[in-house]
């Protein structure tokens, strides 16, 4: 890994951003590690093992270094532009083409918008069913939402802290699963002869498309890390920060993914699995430790609150960047006066979050996250070796060239029909994309009446 250019004073450390950078390293560190944990792997576990079988631990093998190679190609790039907009930046700056970054753009923001959606249903789920199941589900996600869009209110400050306390305690329901897993092979408990069985019969294709289709889906455990690129104008000395944080938190969770996936499998067939939208509470009653499953139930509601948290951050976070950069109208880059938040984005989101919420269950929201940002990382990809003919003049992260290459190539692979992704999947993000034409062109006309398109 290397630094280009000669000036080691970065623009981003003028205060020259209309948002209050307080994200120090540290916190920056435990936001995009709580940012990866979450809903993928505490309620799509048991999806990811219908498809593949008992060897679960694989397609997150796989999901892992898909992710990292992507990484370096994030970090490369909000090195050389540390402002909001992320994907939609990069798309922009390589390609110009202000149709395709838009596209980008509302892509980037209907995955974060249908992982929030799957974790609202997966809080009104199995989980909270360990406690009640008065209300109705789709009740509880859609009060779920509301709540999570009044902390954003408040300021980044408070959803930050918010997600440091709510990533603690999701490392701590991993860690109880670890633990379970410890002593269950230390006690000569589970079937190892499990994690070497597969799902599809025979071998060859039908096994590839087996293996591909659960990495697909266990993709959206992994989404995440780049969320946190549209955080660079609220983080201090981010050219300096980004790297560290992004490549530990892409280790830190991926680690703790294969483990648990291991754990899953020593302890529970894929078919048990399969059928629970609380994988890793079946997990728990069958490890051979008294662990009260009413406590990992509430541990695991946290998780996936800390996951729609942050996906609603993120998503008003695009809209500001989008409404900077004259993608979106500028109204929706409004901030509050002293809280300094986007809140005519936040409220924006917010409400296309409920919508999504009653569009399906959490297996369909989950592939529809992971199918759209594979889609976005593919073009990240290509877009990092487009801009290397743009030199800036600050240090930062260089990925070696393979990388990005490699990345590319693996995240058309996982979107496309190899991945035996279900019809309804292509034809949620084919209606979304329809969607996000259609506001390109009112976008469009809207400034062509006042004169600015």
């Amino acid at each position: 890994m290397s630094a280009t250019g000669s000036d080691a004073t970065a623009p981003e450390r003028q205060d020259d951003t209309a948002l209050r950078r307080a994200i120090g390293p540290k916190l920056l560190v435990l936001f995009v590690i709580g940012d990866i944990l979450g809903t993928g792997i505490y309620a799509t576990t048991g999806q990811v093992a219908g498809k593949v079988g008992g060897a679960l631990w694989l397609p997150f093998v796989i999901g892992f270094v898909v992710a990292i190679l992507t990484a370096a190609s994030y970090v490369e790039l909000v090195g050389k532009y540390p402002k909001a907009a992320g994907a939609a930046l990069y798309t922009q700056k390589a390609f110009k083409v202000p149709f395709l970054t838009f596209i980008v753009a509302f892509m980037v923001m209907c995955s974060g918008l249908s992982s929030a959606s799957a974790a609202a249903r997966a809080f009104s789920g199995d989980y909270l069913a360990e406690f009640t199941d008065f209300f109705p589900p789709t009740l509880i996600a859609v009060l779920f939402i509301l709540a999570l869009a009044a902390l954003n209110l408040r300021g980044v400050s408070e959803s930050v802290k918010t997600n440091v306390v709510l990533t603690v305690v999701e490392l701590t329901g991993l860690l109880i699963i670890l633990t379970i897993g410890a002593w269950a092979v230390l006690s000569g408990d589970g079937e190892p002869s499990r994690l070497g069985e597969f799902q599809a019969e025979g071998t060859g294709f039908a096994l590839m498309t087996s293996v591909l289709g659960a990495t697909a889906l266990g993709f959206f455990a992994f989404v995440g890390f780049e969320d946190s690129v549209n955080m660079a104008e609220e983080t201090k000395d981010p050219v300096r920060t980004f790297p560290r944080a992004i490549f530990t938190g892409v280790v830190v969770t991926g680690t703790i993914y294969i483990l648990v996936a291991l754990v899953s499998s020593l302890l529970v067939d894929y078919r048990v699995l399969e059928d629970s939208s609380g994988p890793l509470l079946e997990v728990v009653k069958a490890g051979g430790l008294d662990f009260p499953p009413k406590l990992f139930a509430l541990i695991a509601l946290f998780a996936v609150t800390n996951s729609a948290l942050i996906n609603i951050m993120m998503a008003s976070r695009l809209c500001y960047g989008m409404a900077n950069e004259r993608i979106l109208p500028r109204a929706l880059g409004r901030v509050l006066p002293r809280r300094r938040t986007p809140v005519v984005g936040i409220v924006f989101v917010s409400l296309l979050a409920i919508g999504l919420v009653s569009t399906g269950e959490i297996e369909g929201l989950g592939d529809t996250t992971a199918f759209l940002l594979l889609c976005v990382f593919a073009v990240v990809n290509i877009a990092v070796l487009v801009l290397r003919r743009d030199p800036v003049d600050h240090q930062h992260f260089r990925t070696p060239t393979v990388l990005p290459v490699l990345g590319a190539l693996t995240s058309l692979i996982l979107a496309s029909p190899l991945s035996d992704r279900p019809a309804n999947v292509y034809i949620r993000a084919g209606v979304l994309l329809a969607i996000g034409i259609g506001l390109w062109g009112l976008n469009k006309l809207v400034l062509r009446a006042r004169g600015e398109g």
